[in-house]
């Protein structure tokens, strides 16, 4: 008997000391589902699998030391109108600014794509796909006649031929000699050609049009790979639904075309004179200063020819950008131009220009192009970060949509609402990859997602919300955005399944971004955060970790979680109602709601409690209610009889079980709250020399010892409690005179003091 008493007391010492400091609200242990939530795998530490470097720091921002090489390109491009031939020479100065040497460089021979043997072709299913070139036969590729490195010796320019190696659409060329770090600098001279596709991946393309062809040109000529500190050298194949990842540098680009064609690009014209009349050159003047856009080469000017300003048969014309990472052009004798002046924020002026075909003229359609592009620019550069090239224009096109470095090609059908769209989505790629120039290649959701994200806002802004996106409905969308079969968004557009393109790279990241601005982090801190990060890494190259960082350190949010669930992996959601009861049974004292997450990914609480008299009140609860609980109780003090509960009222969360959400009187169980006045007391035992006392605490039966801290119990039945964590029960008789304490297979009788 004295050994089993001592080993009692140390037992009931230990489970009245430490282990007893609790919260005010305690988790329900009776649920209808097995969840799937797990707060371990939800909250785990370690999200950053590295630390800050001297490149890039743990804060987000580029670190003291970081670097990237640099690719300056002259470019010559003389267009076979009947061939459709691009025949084209150009001379790339590299700067390797990385610590270290380079015996080779690596560069994207992109037309590759459209070989017969390319790695791209060989995994078009027999269906068909949006990449390649839509099954045209023809002989496609770049055709690299030379390659050579330039040098300066004594004052006199040195060609030498360099040894170079294709491989898919990756060209590598052997240096004679390394290149040294930290600045120096390699001169490549390249010939070359290649035959235009008429759909080239939805990227470039020929159109057929009453006036002529019209061409959009890109991936034209051989561009440099990235070479950076997080793989060195960037070689993953073009396949066609991964993008591209490309060094920053200035242009200077001449286009020889047919003298019957206009010519626009990428940057600033430098030779107009040249190559518009007297007349067109007033206009364009007029337009630099007008809000309004200005038709510079009308519908009748395309018929009459009247841009040639004398009879050559071909025409040169020499455009130049800065501080960009690619160049682009279209050429045609069918476009219609007009411009209009845009005008940013710092008090410089830009200009906004449209390219088109007769078949897509009229306000209805593409006459109000350049009005979209002026007003698009305008408000990026507002809200983010300044426009930073002299032009912006907008060319109809046989391509759905697709952005380039101050220029975009736009599907030439589009009118209205869908112009609209597709005009600033593309322009808004400006932002995203053209300004912060992350890795396309790999991370399709750091430009896409985010364009599509600043697109919504793009949309509410204009002309008073004229084609205003819908707000998303994430019940309806909760199926498309995390069923099983869909991978995470963090995946490479290679390597997820074609039809999960729109999902994966545009909409999913976008309506994640939507969330942390509008219900997680608030609107202020979202968009301070988030112009940090354009700011930041304008015209530089971000890595996933340096946007989560950055997000984090300048919101001062722990996001972990939700990178974790809504990116990294591909983590469903669903919180449920579980239980509603009024204290003691009295809707005037307050009621306790407890609701329970269901599925991997945890999201804010926000519920709407509505009362018999109408009159509705929300309640808001953070994210660190599931930082340690699958399931939550908590009080409101309500004064009256509810009539519904709702979770997620709004459908601002992408919940999978919407029947799981909505609690009401007529159709929902109203649990009865136990009365806990009969248990109250002082309870002793003639087996343990200790009294415990039964009391209540914030709603909630408790037992305390002399001098310790109270046990929070859970009620588990008929005059049954628990204490789960210590596996101890309590069990009253029907009178509440005696309690059965029960704890690691031992039971101790206690009486009610008299």
């Amino acid at each position: 008997m004295k050994n089993k008493f001592t080993r009692a007391l140390v037992f009931i010492a230990l489970l009245f000391g430490p282990v007893i400091a609790y919260a005010q609200q305690t988790p329900t242990s009776e649920t209808k589902k097995i969840s799937n939530y797990s707060y371990t795998d939800a909250f785990a530490p370690n999200f950053y699998t590295k630390n800050g470097t001297a490149t890039r720091s743990a804060s987000g921002q580029p670190g003291e030391k970081y670097w990237q090489n640099r690719a300056d390109y002259q470019l010559t491009a003389s267009l076979n109108d009947k061939t459709s031939e691009i025949i084209g020479s150009e001379t790339l100065t590299y700067t390797n600014n990385s610590p270290d040497k380079l015996s080779f460089l690596w560069m994207n021979v992109d037309q590759n794509l459209f070989k017969n043997d390319s790695r791209g072709n060989a995994v078009i299913p027999i269906k068909g796909s949006r990449n390649g070139a839509n099954g045209e036969k023809f002989d496609g590729g770049h055709k690299i006649k030379s390659v050579k490195v330039v040098t300066n010796l004594g004052g006199k320019v040195v060609e030498k031929e360099a040894k170079f190696e294709i491989n898919d659409t990756r060209m590598k060329i052997s240096l004679p000699q390394e290149l040294n770090a930290n600045g120096a600098s390699v001169k490549i001279k390249i010939e070359f050609s290649y035959i235009s596709p008429k759909y080239g991946s939805d990227r470039t393309g020929v159109l057929d049009t009453r006036n002529g062809k019209v061409f959009t040109i890109a991936q034209w000529y051989p561009r440099m790979c990235v070479y950076d500190d997080v793989k060195g050298w960037n070689t993953p194949p073009y396949q066609g639904a991964g993008e591209f990842y490309l060094e920053y540098g200035d242009f200077d680009v001449n286009i020889i075309a047919p003298s019957n064609h206009v010519v626009v690009c990428s940057g600033e014209l430098v030779n107009a004179n040249e190559v518009y009349s007297d007349k067109q050159q007033k206009l364009w003047a007029a337009a630099a200063n007008s809000d309004k856009t200005v038709v510079i080469r009308s519908a009748f000017d395309v018929a009459n020819a009247v841009s040639k300003p004398m009879a050559k048969p071909t025409l040169t014309w020499h455009y130049k950008i800065k501080n960009s990472r690619d160049v682009s052009f279209a050429s045609s004798a069918a476009f219609i131009i007009d411009a209009a002046r845009i005008n940013l924020p710092s008090g410089k002026k830009s200009l906004a220009i449209s390219a088109y075909p007769l078949e897509c003229e009229g306000d209805s359609a593409w006459g109000r192009s350049t009005e979209y592009t002026k007003t698009s620019i305008e408000n990026y550069s507002k809200r983010w970060f300044e426009y930073p090239y002299p032009a912006a224009t907008n060319v109809a096109g046989n391509e759905g949509g697709m952005e380039y470095p101050g220029i975009v090609f736009c599907g030439w059908e589009s009118k209205g609402e869908e112009l609209w769209g597709v005009t600033d989505h593309e322009f808004g790629h400006i932002w995203f990859p053209m300004i912060v120039g992350s890795n396309e290649r790999l991370f399709a959701w750091m430009d896409e997602g985010f364009n599509e994200f600043i697109n919504s806002l793009s949309s509410v802004d204009f002309n008073n919300g004229e084609y205003k996106f819908p707000i998303n409905d994430m019940h309806q969308m909760s199926e498309a955005f995390t069923r099983s079969t869909l991978e995470p968004v963090f995946t490479a557009p290679d390597c997820f399944k074609e039809s999960n393109m729109g999902i994966l790279a545009y909409y999913k990241p976008s309506a994640g971004l939507v969330m942390l601005r509008e219900q997680i982090l608030g609107k202020e801190r979202f968009d301070n955060a988030f112009k940090t990060y354009v700011a930041r890494w304008a015209f530089k190259h971000p890595t996933p970790d340096d946007f989560f960082r950055t997000i984090e350190n300048v919101a001062g949010e722990d996001l972990n979680w939700f990178w974790r669930g809504w990116f990294i992996n591909n983590w469903r959601f669903d919180q449920g109602i579980t239980k509603v009861k009024y204290v003691k049974n009295n809707p005037k004292l307050g009621v306790v709601i407890s609701i329970e997450n269901l599925e991997k990914m945890p999201l804010p609480v926000i519920i709407d409690i509505k009362f018999k008299s109408g009159e509705v009140k929300r309640v808001n609860l953070p994210i660190e209610i599931w930082q340690k609980n699958v399931d939550w109780s908590f009080k409101y003090d309500s004064t009256e009889e509810i009539d519904t509960i709702t979770l997620d009222p709004d459908h601002v969360f992408p919940d999978v079980n919407s029947a799981n959400n909505t609690w009401t009187t007529a159709a929902g169980e109203l649990e009865k709250d136990v009365i806990l006045d009969p248990y109250f007391g002082t309870y002793s035992s003639s087996m343990i020399p200790i009294k415990i006392v039964i009391t209540e605490e914030d709603g909630s039966l408790v037992a305390k010892a002399t001098g310790q801290p109270n046990i929070p119990l859970e009620n588990a039945g008929k005059d049954k409690f628990t204490f789960e964590q210590a596996g101890l029960t309590i069990q009253f008789n029907e009178a509440k005179t005696e309690l059965n304490l029960m704890i690691n297979g031992q039971t101790f009788l206690f009486t009610k003091d008299k």
